[in-house]
């Protein structure tokens, strides 16, 4: 099987009922997904896939042969980390670092999500979500963080949401957002 990952092509003979979590972790050596408790609950193993975040632990590798996936590794590099990264450090985000991993992953898919318009449970206008405190918390509520860093979290994501300057338009400032957060 053929798979785009981190932006590299690998090829992997695995059996077809490997998740992209085993797939990653045992026989790619790409081990910055964490395996927390293996029934997609605790978000510890959150990657991209086409951009959109998921738990790698509930989905076969077979099924996204043909898919963009992008792990934490493929975020930012030592010397070159993505602004939530150096955000979660500036926020103390991290704590353990064992869930840090899904937690920015599921924020870069949770800022494109709110980028593009996409209501959650507690959006108030479904078609123009306002970007608080309550929006980031149910958009992370499906990664556990067993230190309790919330608030850190929330801080670094509300902190890289808010980079764009307020002189300009929101449209502007969701490109902004975007360009920042994809980077």
């Amino acid at each position: 099987m053929h798979f785009k990952i981190n932006g590299q092509t690998y090829v992997a003979d695995v059996d077809i009922r490997t998740s992209i979590l085993d797939l990653c972790r045992e026989h790619l050596g790409l081990t910055g997904a964490k395996k927390g408790c293996d029934h997609g609950q605790c978000g510890a193993c959150t990657v991209l896939i086409d951009g959109r975040r998921v738990n790698s632990c509930l989905t076969l590798a077979v099924m996204h042969q043909d898919d963009e996936i992008t792990t934490i590794e493929g975020l930012g590099q030592i010397g070159d980390l993505h602004p939530l990264q150096e955000a979660f450090v500036r926020h103390d985000g991290y704590q353990c670092g064992y869930c840090t991993p899904g937690q920015i992953c599921s924020a870069v898919g949770m800022l494109d999500e709110v980028a593009k318009g996409w209501p959650s449970h507690v959006s108030s206008d479904l078609a123009a979500p306002l970007f608080d405190d309550a929006e980031i918390s149910e958009r992370m509520s499906g990664n556990l963080c067993r230190c309790a860093a919330y608030p850190n979290i929330v801080d670094a994501i509300r902190e890289v949401a808010q980079a764009a300057p307020e002189d300009r338009t929101a449209d502007e400032k969701d490109a902004a957002m975007i360009k920042e957060v994809m980077a």
